[in-house]
């Protein structure tokens, strides 16, 4: 089983710089880029999770409605892009609430699940995982296994978190183990540069464990010809690498399996228990 996951951001969302420009939304590329993406996972039988930024809702209320309407899950991304560990505890549960009810009001559904800017939940946020529970929230998707980003000694599985609030499941993507470090297979730098096989391999590795492969995508992955922010050259690899259309690569992807949104995973897991 495959999940194919976008957070929907634009291409100025990128955490820990200053100077980011004011871009006035008629200029945004998001939507149309979105569009893209939902035009090719119509055509390639993929129902994903995307992650809608609520300032991105706020601006083009009729984004979050047609992700829906085209049979996908719209989740959670807070709202304003801003590292989690960067909000105290009341203006993180204040996004959550603002971007939740701006979700319900464009879709008719409550957001379920929830994935921070830039991985940026764990161990320096323990309390961000008892406001989700407290929320409402099944399922988080931002502790990743990596180095410098996340934890990289983290889980390499889906498994559940215990809150004073409930049970929370916790859904990392999808990493490689390198011989040194772990590789973001299922998305970022990683789905630009690494070999086609060693991404495979790895979705092949998560299947025969008997767990998703969860990829994560951008809408910027099929807007190769898009501004760019001046990065220092990690984040400019890290956001950038070798950039080009994400398509060719997603539509061998793609044909590896059934590709579900998040939340019905989750409710599998949870028919099952």
């Amino acid at each position: 089983m495959n999940c194919f996951t976008v957070d929907v951001e634009d291409w100025f969302h990128v955490c820990g710089i200053s100077g980011v420009p004011q871009v006035p939304p008629g200029q945004w590329r998001v939507y149309d880029n979105t569009l893209r993406l939902l035009d090719l996972f119509a055509e390639l039988d993929i129902r994903g999770t995307f992650f809608m930024l609520g300032s991105v809702a706020f601006a083009r209320p009729e984004l979050a409605s047609e992700i829906a309407a085209r049979g996908h899950e719209v989740a959670s991304h807070g709202y304003s892009h801003k590292l989690v560990h960067e909000l105290t505890p009341d203006q993180f549960r204040q996004e959550l609430v603002r971007t939740g009810d701006l979700i319900a009001s464009q879709t008719g559904k409550a957001p379920r699940g929830f994935r921070a800017p830039q991985w940026s939940l764990g161990g320096r946020t323990p309390w961000a995982f008892e406001i989700l529970a407290a929320e409402g929230y099944l399922y988080d998707s931002s502790c990743t296994p990596l180095p410098f980003v996340g934890d990289s000694k983290g889980s390499l599985t889906p498994y559940q978190l215990a809150t004073a609030a409930g049970n929370l499941w916790e859904i990392p993507p999808l990493v490689t183990p390198g011989r040194f470090v772990n590789l973001p297979s299922g998305g970022g730098w990683g789905l630009r540069l690494l070999p086609t096989k060693t991404i495979l391999k790895g979705m092949d590795n998560a299947h025969s464990a008997g767990n998703p492969a969860v990829l994560f995508l951008h809408p910027r992955d099929v807007d190769p010809d898009g501004p760019r922010l001046p990065l220092s050259p990690l984040k400019s690899f890290a956001a950038y690498g070798t950039r080009s259309d994400a398509t060719p690569v997603l539509r061998t992807l793609a044909r590896t399996g059934k590709c579900i949104p998040l939340g019905e995973m989750v409710d599998s897991w949870r028919f099952v228990s």
